[in-house]
């Protein structure tokens, strides 16, 4: 690593780009703690704005995507500038340029990221979530990000209800 004169994030932003696990750990074990793990990894960005999770995706490299998605508060819906994509943006507009015969398999970039928290809700720039840029071809993306989507509404809708509380007419028990 030092032998190149590489920085930290250029290393990080490479290893996302090849799917190179023992560059990005390389430079993972030679960082103190998980707090500046995750400040490198938070704020490294490529020219055009992209984040080491936005290269991950772009390039499929599930191995890299699957350790970063690992480390302590790493920022899993960071947005891009160009088109403020999500990472899970990313990933589907990858999975829209491989062969169809591939997409059931790459399918499992987008399951890591929401497994992860990434929230398939986002709209980016041109107020698409990533459910609207799928090939419509690839119903198991489409169908994959859909309950994705749903199970994270309907989670935002828990009613927490008091125990003690039966509500206004209590059990039915008690009316005989």
């Amino acid at each position: 690593m030092g032998d190149e004169g590489a920085s930290p994030r250029e290393v990080v932003l490479e290893a996302c780009r090849r799917n190179n696990t023992s560059l990005l750990n390389e430079v993972l074990a030679s960082l103190k703690t998980p707090h500046d793990i995750a400040d490198l990894l938070n704020t490294a960005k490529d020219g055009v704005g992209n984040h080491c999770l936005h290269l991950a995706a772009s390039y499929g490299s599930y191995e890299v995507l699957d350790i970063l998605l690992d480390q302590e508060n790493l920022e899993v819906d960071p947005f891009d500038h160009l088109n403020r994509d999500t990472p899970l943006h990313k990933t589907v507009r990858f999975i829209n340029t491989i062969p169809p015969s591939k997409w059931e398999t790459a399918t499992s970039l987008a399951d890591l990221l929401i497994d992860a928290g990434a929230d398939p809700r986002i709209r980016n720039k041109a107020k698409q979530k990533p459910v609207d840029l799928v090939d419509p071809k690839n119903k198991h993306l489409r169908e994959v990000l859909q309950k994705a989507e749903y199970s994270m509404t309907v989670g935002d809708d828990v009613v927490v209800l008091d125990p003690k509380d039966e509500g206004p007419t209590g059990s039915a028990s008690d009316s005989e």
